[in-house]
């Protein structure tokens, strides 16, 4: 077998980030990816065992919603202060790297949330080129706790109106806390202070790429497999369809495709995944019609949770079936992403389970004996599309906006039909086409229409009319973690609505949801 080259690994210069339940702890991650350093998250509980093991050139302690003056209150391992790396608290990690060391957190009546300013009484590493001694920096703050009193060796290197000890450093021992959160956007220099921790501070070289992330997970996979058979499930979206083209990279024929249709796809994309999948790529697709035992088993269930859980059960049935017919297989290849992988190990709990009730995380029902291959689990979204464009897949795919596993299922809340899947696929094409035609399809994070199951009273021409209403969607993300609705401009909103209305036989009346997306949640489905 090939060993992969180290140089190649992500892990090669890793940072551990202990999640304390921010809300933002995710957005840390990211960062630091952006910065070309590999990093992973785990919760704040983890083995010390293990935590030695990962042997990570620094720690970041997130944020988080407890109070470090309650005795139940979670705790740093100490590890993280005897390894002998550097480490950066943030929010509630400063409180506490603080209390753990020797010094005081207090409740206080000064809270501080929102957009706050530091000065900076002091230079440090950490703000180095990026804030000089009596500057005045945009923050983000979100404490209601603070630090009282130092442990022996820190000093004062920046304070806030509600938080005398706001950043702190001991540059002996390499250890920084903020009060503040660099990773949220609304701290302008946060991703230069979190650079200055990584490169400055903690020596990474910021090398972790695509490109080598692409060479070392080939070699990985070629290694596990061997002479193994693989399967993937292909649903159309972006996750499947790198996880496939990168393991047939891998193990070439030795890998099957398997495309469940379950008759829930937007407008042309079933076409679309057999047309590039097979045709472009020469992967071995098998294509199941499954659309007649899917909308049958649908025909009476109108809880949108019921509708998953059988979409999910279903699909993995035909999934085993179709893999039965060609033999079976050793492995089955899945597109598991790190946001997945956080939030089923969080143990805060989190909006995955809920969310993602359809999706499979960590495991596979025993009946089927294979073993996973989970390439993209250290990913996030935006690193998957860049890993796209690294093996190829065309743009069309890759800039798909997220489009859940139920598909238009869970956008016709009520009973499904054949008929109402006919009338809102073609209200979504529309709107989709009318965003593309404006050049707005790649400033919206994702965009959909929803059949609503009520008929509105109207007039068309001289008859009277009684359709149903649809409702359109759209949201603005840089991150998938928060949203806002997209602003169109009324005369937008207009010719979609009037095209629907003329266009499509079944809807009168088309309303837009301006609701906003909800921080923590990692897809709006």
């Amino acid at each position: 077998m090939t060993e992969p080259d180290p140089a190649l690994s992500p892990e090669a210069e890793r940072v551990l980030i202990l999640d304390f339940g921010s809300q933002l702890t995710q957005l840390i991650a990211r960062r630091l990816r952006e910065a070309g350093v590999y990093c992973e998250i785990w919760p704040y509980h983890a083995d010390p065992a293990r935590i030695a093991n990962f042997r990570a050139r620094a720690f970041i302690l997130s944020g988080g919603p407890s109070s470090v003056t309650e005795q139940s209150a979670p705790r740093a391992p100490d590890i993280v202060f005897t390894a002998g790396v550097p480490v950066l608290g943030i929010c509630y990690g400063e409180q506490v790297m603080c209390a753990q060391l020797g010094g005081e957190v207090a409740g206080s009546e000064a809270r501080e949330f929102g957009r706050a300013y530091l000065s900076v009484v002091d230079d440090c590493a950490l703000f180095e080129g990026v804030w000089r001694k009596g500057d005045q920096a945009p923050v983000w703050m979100s404490h209601g706790d603070r630090v009282i009193r130092l442990p022996e060796g820190f000093r004062t290197v920046g304070v806030s109106e509600g938080a005398p000890f706001a950043a702190i450093a001991d540059e002996r021992r390499k250890f920084y806390g903020v009060q503040f959160h660099p990773e949220a956007v609304h701290t302008p220099d946060g991703a230069a202070l979190l650079r200055n921790f990584t490169h400055r501070i903690a020596g990474c070289r910021g090398q972790w790429s695509m490109a080598n992330f692409r060479r070392a997970e080939v070699l990985r996979i070629r290694n596990e497999v061997g002479r193994g058979r693989v399967i993937c499930g292909l649903s159309g979206g972006v996750d499947s369809a790198v996880t496939a083209v990168l393991v047939h990279e891998a193990v070439g024929d030795q890998l099957t495709c398997i495309f469940v249709d379950h008759g829930l796809l937007r407008a042309g994309e079933a076409e679309e995944v057999v047309q590039t999948f097979r045709d472009r790529f020469n992967i071995r697709l098998v294509h199941c019609d499954a659309s007649e035992r899917f909308l049958s088993a649908l025909a009476e269930i109108e809880d949108p949770e019921a509708k998953r859980k059988t979409i999910g059960r279903l699909f993995v049935d035909v999934f085993e079936e179709e893999a039965a017919k060609i033999g079976g297989a050793d492995y089955l290849a899945q597109g598991t992403l790190y946001p997945d992988v956080i939030e089923s190990i969080s143990p805060f709990g989190g909006p995955s389970a809920t969310i993602k009730s359809h999706h499979n995380v960590g495991g596979l029902p025993e009946r089927m004996r294979l073993r996973l291959i989970e390439p993209l689990r250290e990913l996030f979204k935006d690193e998957v599309r860049a890993l796209g464009r690294e093996l190829g897949l065309p743009e069309q795919i890759l800039s798909r906006h997220p489009f859940p596993g139920p598909g238009l299922a869970i956008r016709i809340p009520g009973k499904v039909s054949r008929e109402k899947l006919a009338i809102l696929r073609r209200a979504d094409a529309i709107f989709l086409e009318e965003i593309r035609q404006a050049g707005l399809y790649e400033a919206i994070w994702q965009a959909f229409a929803v059949l609503l199951p009520v008929k509105s009273v109207g007039v068309m021409g001289d008859e009277r009319t009684f359709d149903y209403v649809c409702a359109l969607r759209a949201v603005s993300s840089t991150d998938g973690m928060t949203a806002e609705a997209y602003p169109f401009e009324i005369g937008f909103l207009t010719r979609v609505a009037r095209r629907i209305v003329n266009e499509v036989r079944g809807i009168n009346r088309v309303t837009y949801d301006l609701t906003s997306k909800p921080p923590g949640t990692i897809e709006w489905e």
